[in-house]
């Protein structure tokens, strides 16, 4: 009995260990679910997290990079401190990227440049009366007006022509708005109201030199040797701004008579900067573009390759020191087949002393210094030479223009007493 006790008590606890180990292994089964459970729910976060900060850099980056944009079209930058010169850019420009209308950009307000409302400009003009058309050009018509604070000024209503309008628009504002020069005419403000396009001008009493020298009446007065030749100056040294000392060059593409204006004292500034395009920083850079601008006044490789540099503003301006001198216009099919193209019927006689006196206008009367006239003819010659290389710098012009202008007021000036 006892042994069979014995038996039984030996072989309980084999019995009973197939049942233990079961549990041990049910407990470690969820102690390793748990972990695996924990483990992932911990990944899932921490994804989660990463991808937020991932949007977070991504969306402060682009919020950072628009507040640089919009800094580059408001922020009065550098300040050109060339000390050979006494005029200032007030803002070194970033025309690449250039303020664009439906983001307002453009519409924050410049300095010393006053916002008008359409309304302002119809009581301004007399709801922009005929009786006050002082202009008509290819972007729109001008009208004097008075401001409510009873400044004159000339009003320009752009065409509606779509891109071509706005650029235009664009680029004057933010060019006159920008640059401080007393050769350039100032721009007292503008006008965006809905689909109005307007640009507000300081008053030029005495209009374009256009009308000086092919329309002279009552209203506009033959122009003296003298007259003409500070015109000369005073154009040269708004090129030479435009030219040397903007950042970047500027290249003013639509030099005419008709865009020189004349104030009271027949000072010179030069108007029209919607067709202006900026200039590379290369000496000599080059910009291939399409063919705008004045026929009679675009130089060869411009008008035949799009080729545009600060040399085809040179040769611009050349057209115009061509007309202070014979009175005559650059294109004029009236006259004789030789005489049809300005520059082609001077260029021979600029540089020969014995027939300069032919081209002169009639208009000065012979009241001109022949030495004078013959230094200005030199001038104007290097300024329409067919290559681009071979024409002056506008600082040049202006350095040789000085003397001269000097020397006629002098005599002017002798002559009087």
């Amino acid at each position: 009995m006892e042994d069979s006790r014995t038996a039984a008590t030996a072989t309980s606890p084999a019995m009973s260990t197939p049942g233990l180990t079961a549990k041990n292994l049910h407990h470690q089964h969820n102690t390793s679910l748990s972990y695996n459970f924990i483990v992932i729910i911990t990944l899932s976060l921490v994804s989660v997290v990463v991808v937020f900060a991932i949007f977070l850099i991504v969306v402060m980056f682009r919020r950072l990079k628009s507040v640089e944009k919009h800094n580059g079209c408001n922020e009065s930058g550098s300040i050109n401190n060339s000390t050979s010169s006494r005029f200032i850019a007030r803002t070194t420009i970033n025309f690449e990227s250039s303020p664009d209308l439906k983001a307002r950009c453009l519409y924050v307000g410049y300095k010393g440049v006053q916002v008008f409302t359409y309304k302002e400009l119809e009581q301004a003009t007399d709801n922009f009366s005929e009786i006050n058309v002082i202009g008509n050009g290819g972007f729109g018509v001008v009208y004097k007006g008075f401001l409510a604070d009873g400044t004159m000024a000339a009003i320009k209503r752009l065409h509606r022509d779509g891109k071509q309008m706005e650029r235009v628009f664009r680029m004057e504002v933010d060019l006159l708005s920008r640059l401080n020069c007393p050769y350039l005419v100032k721009l007292l403000g503008y006008c965006a109201d809905q689909h109005h396009r307007l640009l507000i001008y300081e008053f030029m009493v005495n209009g374009a030199l256009q009308q000086h020298l092919h329309c002279p009446g009552n209203q506009h007065r033959p122009l003296d040797w003298g007259n003409r030749l500070i015109i000369a100056l005073d154009c040269a040294r708004a090129l030479e701004f435009l030219h040397e000392h903007a950042s970047p060059t500027v290249i003013h593409r639509d030099l005419t008579c008709s865009n020189i204006l004349l104030d009271e004292n027949l000072q010179a500034k030069v108007s029209d900067f919607g067709l202006a395009k900026m200039g590379s920083d290369k000496v000599n850079g080059q910009i291939s573009t399409r063919v705008l601008g004045t026929t009679g006044y675009l130089a060869p490789e411009y008008a035949s390759k799009g080729k545009l540099t600060t040399k085809s503003d040179v040769y611009s301006y050349g057209v115009v020191l061509l007309q202070l001198l014979t009175g005559r216009v650059p294109v004029d099919i009236k006259r004789p087949p030789e005489e049809h193209v300005l520059v082609s019927w001077a260029l021979p006689r600029l540089t020969n002393r014995d027939k300069v006196d032919e081209m002169v206008d009639p208009a000065i009367q012979g009241q001109y210094s022949k030495k004078d006239l013959i230094q200005v003819a030199a001038i104007a010659a290097m300024c329409v030479q067919p290559e681009a290389d071979y024409r002056p710098l506008m600082v040049d012009v202006v350095q040789s223009l000085i003397p001269i202008v000097k020397s006629s007021n002098s005599i002017s000036s002798s002559g009087s007493h």
